[in-house]
């Protein structure tokens, strides 16, 4: 791996051109410009299916503004190849609130890439964004807009969003970025159609960027979130809906390295909906809504919903490593994280039928099982849930075990011998749980409500 302060003075400057706009009958694609001056230019591409009825959208002023602002998020996948001290914004015009908004996201996502290349942590100093361009232009349409559009990928928390939502179904459309099989499946399941409502965009990266990492520049985790966060607003735009209905839950606000603000889960947290409903508001359109059904409710009452949808059960998928292939790997951290938080509720012989695999019985799964648990201080850098709430869904897994006389599985019996089953043993998931930091609207509160009585 080449060395970040080396890479800096080689490379000191970052330019984001601009964009260009190509056309279908049935689609649009906005392929970028980036620039490391001295190394190499970037041209990733982000694809929309258009709607049947063509709007006005493309010459508008908030369409143009919605382009630029996914550019602003897809730029870092490059810039963090040598971490440029300047980014020269040279196609749009951001003011002091603005810059300082970007940076705040940038360091924030860029938190486990900072950390694994040992990079240290400087807010202030680690970029400077110069805006060089001039404002977006265009005409005052808005869009009129109605309905859900609903993030699908594919695991336990998308189907409880979908299930939750099912009354207004006539008006949702289900969305997803790249056909990645489990995420399709999911949809599919749910009774969503691609080419009724189902829509699916295509993000592709540059070849050039994939190349560079092998070569050993920097690379790292980058806050993917964000950059769905601003593709789901410009396909509200272009598609009609009001809110952009999300499936993050308030788990996702703990950090990954114990006692530090790295949070590989950091564009899910409840801080970064809230800066970005705040920015949409300011700079682009406060007609469309950006919030997460599942944050006022934890991972552990999440899965205790999604344990009652037994239809969803043989087609839902969460693992990363196994995500194009639509399987669980049975290995990773968050396949293991997922059977934990399923065994609060499922016998042991319905989880071994989900995952194919007996992770329970698995000696070679402790060291993700350890710290999942807490019983090292880091998390892995996946999406998973709190230490505290894996702790309760393990306690409650062996107190059922208990009572239908099951045997105790390799892990938990190793678990039982630890401090924390001491500490966590006779507590329990409260299914009436309610975490009051969420932008809810009022008619949601209480859906997902009657959904925990």
């Amino acid at each position: 791996m080449k060395d970040y302060n080396t890479l800096r003075k080689q490379y000191t400057d970052f330019i984001y051109h601009g964009w260009k706009i190509d056309e279908t009958d049935t689609s649009f694609t906005v392929t970028y410009t980036f620039e490391i001056v001295g190394l190499q230019s970037f041209h990733p591409t982000f694809t929309l299916p258009k709607p049947a009825h063509q709007k006005p959208y493309m010459e508008s002023r908030l369409f143009k503004e919605a382009v630029f602002s996914l550019g602003m998020v897809e730029l870092i996948s490059y810039w963090k190849i040598t971490a440029a001290p300047k980014v020269h914004i040279a196609c749009g015009s951001l003011d002091e609130t603005q810059k300082a908004w970007w940076k705040k996201l940038y360091f924030h996502g860029l938190g486990e890439y900072f950390h694994i290349n040992h990079i240290p942590l400087d807010p202030d100093g680690f970029m400077e964004v110069i805006s060089e361009g001039r404002p977006q232009e265009g005409t005052d349409w808005l869009p009129q807009v109605k309905g859900n559009l609903i993030p699908v990928g594919g695991g336990k928390d998308s189907f409880v969003t979908l299930d939750v939502l099912s009354p207004y179904k006539k008006d949702n459309l289900a969305f997803i970025i790249n056909p990645v099989i489990s995420a399709v499946n999911s949809a599919h399941a749910a009774g969503y159609e691609e080419g009724k409502d189902l829509l699916i965009a295509r993000r592709t990266l540059d070849q050039g960027m994939l190349e560079l990492n092998r070569q050993g520049y920097l690379n790292g985790h980058t806050p993917f979130s964000a950059m769905v966060a601003f593709a789901t607003y410009l396909t509200c735009i272009v598609h009609g809906r009001k809110y952009i209905t999300l499936s993050n839950e308030s788990s996702a606000n703990e950090s990954t390295i114990k006692g530090s603000t790295v949070n590989h889960q950091y564009s899910k947290t409840f801080e970064f909906e809230q800066d970005f409903h705040a920015y949409c508001k300011a700079y682009l359109y406060d007609g469309i809504s950006y919030f997460s059904l599942l944050r006022p409710i934890s991972e552990l009452q999440i899965t205790g919903l999604f344990s009652r949808l037994k239809d969803y059960h043989p087609v839902f998928r969460s693992c990363n490593v196994g995500s194009k292939k639509g399987v669980w790997c049975g290995h990773c951290a968050k396949c293991l994280f997922v059977c934990l938080m399923l065994s609060a509720y499922l016998p042991q012989d319905e989880i071994r039928a989900v995952f194919g695999v007996d992770m329970l019985n698995d000696e070679t799964m402790m060291d993700l099982f350890e710290q999942l648990t807490g019983l090292v201080d880091d998390k892995p850098f996946e999406c998973v849930g709190t230490r505290d709430e894996v702790n309760v869904a393990v306690c409650m897994a062996i107190s059922a075990m208990h009572k239908q006389q099951e045997q105790i599985p390799y892990l938990y019996r190793r678990y039982m011998e630890s401090e924390y089953y001491k500490a966590y043993r006779n507590r329990t998931v409260d299914m009436q749980a309610w975490n009051g930091d969420n932008l809810l609207p009022e008619a949601y509160q209480e859906i997902l409500k009657n959904k925990l009585r």
